[in-house]
């Protein structure tokens, strides 16, 4: 890294007006942080970390003005979309400046089942505009209502609609993106095809999204159920068995294993205490063979929530994949979670009753390499970090693959490989290491 040890900030600031740039220090608390403080271990190392000064573009032409100032100067450049990421993807390490997208919010077209958007366009308006047009977003996190499309695109992998889509990075998913560079002389680089994941799940560490074009899904009519289960292993193989289901049209298979049931007290009315529960969203065309097979495995339907209601009453979404950890920390401040990808329900199976309690088990279904596979997303009993990396150790030595969350580092959580296509594109776009410094193991490495 060559960041300026002490910029002056006045000078700075002269050079980027007339641009909305925010200096209040509660703000730049706000624009600094995450959902890092689900991990302890993230909690410890990340509290204090802030930004210098956050700036909100609305044109290109602004963030070409940004990346200029940030190289003339040498500042670190953090990137940020709504900040609903979960382990300090956008939290910046050595201060500079925070470059906020959330007014880069325009959607530029939309045609042919391809959208072409700014970054900080949110998920669930994006939705509201296209499906009078027959469209929608293929998937989605949990934070669907607040998330923008360049913020899951930089930081996110997968989530609600994965069942069917599989995750971001597989091909024909994300087509295309404008990226503008930190070279001496900044400029507005086009990707696409297998050249736009030099910055899918990049963390912003090489090059700030401008523009992207995604494929969509045609709109179907999705009904919500809750189905509740008289053991935990039962409901794992009926979620098993509704992703293998073809016929069956569904956006979210999302299973949790008693107790975690309880800690979602808005649905207590529908959850039987002691029992392991199906969080599902199908067609409504699909309701009947869905009720059959829950039959097929002794469920019994409690909740049943049509498409017509919308966004109206509970949304089930909002109790899956990390909003599981959400509302279950809010009862219990000392869990935490991993994410794991077991392949198979015989993996799952040995891990529940090798970890009992300790480690409970919610599996969120998704589709990879053309089957659906469980995944999971484990509320931890917290201990110790000693513990926390014995539990991780175990899975990997039995063949689980762990998504490390308790760590800031790319390479770190889930590829544990360097990318050696992420690493020379870094090198050609961000050649002073300003973009989300001490992020990208394989930089400081290579340096």
């Amino acid at each position: 890294m060559t960041a300026t040890r002490s910029p002056n900030w006045e000078i700075i600031q002269q050079e980027l007006s007339p641009l909305d740039c925010i200096t209040d220090s509660g703000q730049i608390t706000k624009l600094s942080l995450d959902y890092y403080h689900f991990s302890p271990i993230l909690q410890a190392q990340l509290a204090e970390k802030r930004g210098d000064v956050a700036i909100r573009p609305t044109t290109p032409e602004e963030v070409l003005q940004i990346a200029r100032t940030c190289v003339k100067h040498r500042l670190p450049l953090t990137v940020r979309g709504a900040g609903t990421g979960n382990y300090g993807q956008c939290i910046p390490l050595e201060g500079g400046i925070i470059l906020d997208t959330t007014r880069l919010n325009g959607i530029r077209w939309l045609q042919d089942g391809v959208a072409c958007v700014e970054p900080g366009v949110k998920m669930a308006a994006f939705d509201k505009e296209a499906r009078p047009q027959g469209w929608e977003l293929r998937m989605y996190p949990s934070t669907y209502r607040t998330a923008t499309i360049g913020g899951f695109i930089s930081g996110g992998s997968g989530g609600i609609g994965s069942i069917t889509y599989g995750q971001l990075r597989d091909r024909g998913n994300v087509l295309a993106a404008k990226v503008v560079t930190l070279e001496d002389e900044p400029r507005i680089l086009e990707l696409r095809g297998d050249e736009v994941h030099q910055v899918t799940h990049a963390y912003g560490t090489n090059g700030i999204i401008i523009e992207l074009e995604i494929a969509l899904a045609p709109v179907l009519p999705w009904s919500e159920q809750i189905i509740v289960f008289d053991d935990f292993l039962t409901a794992a193989r009926f979620g098993q068995a509704l992703s293998d289901a073809d016929g069956i049209w569904k956006k979210l298979v999302s299973v949790h294993a008693a107790p975690i049931p309880s800690y979602f007290t808005a649905l207590k009315s529908y959850l039987p205490e002691g029992k392991s529960c199906a969080l599902v969203m199908v067609s409504q065309g699909s309701e009947q063979a869905l009720s059959d097979l829950v039959g097929e495995y002794n469920g019994e339907i409690t909740y049943n929530k049509s498409s017509q209601e919308g966004q109206k009453g509970l949304i089930l979404a909002e109790y899956t994949w990390n909003h599981t950890t959400l509302h279950a920390r809010a009862v219990d401040a000392n869990l935490t979670y991993l994410q794991t990808f077991y392949f198979t329900l015989e993996k799952v199976e040995q891990m529940y009753h090798h970890f009992g309690d300790e480690v409970m088990i919610h599996l969120e279904f998704l589709r990879a390499g053309g089957q659906g596979i469980p995944a999971g997303l484990q509320l931890v009993r917290f201990s110790n970090e000693d513990r926390l990396q014995e539990i991780i150790a175990y899975h990997e030595a039995e063949g689980a693959v762990i998504a490390n969350p308790h760590t800031y580092i790319l390479e770190d959580g889930g590829r544990k490989t360097i990318d050696v296509a992420q690493l020379n594109f870094k090198k050609a776009v961000d050649p002073h290491g300003l973009m989300n410094p001490g992020k990208m193991r394989a930089w400081w490495e290579q340096s």
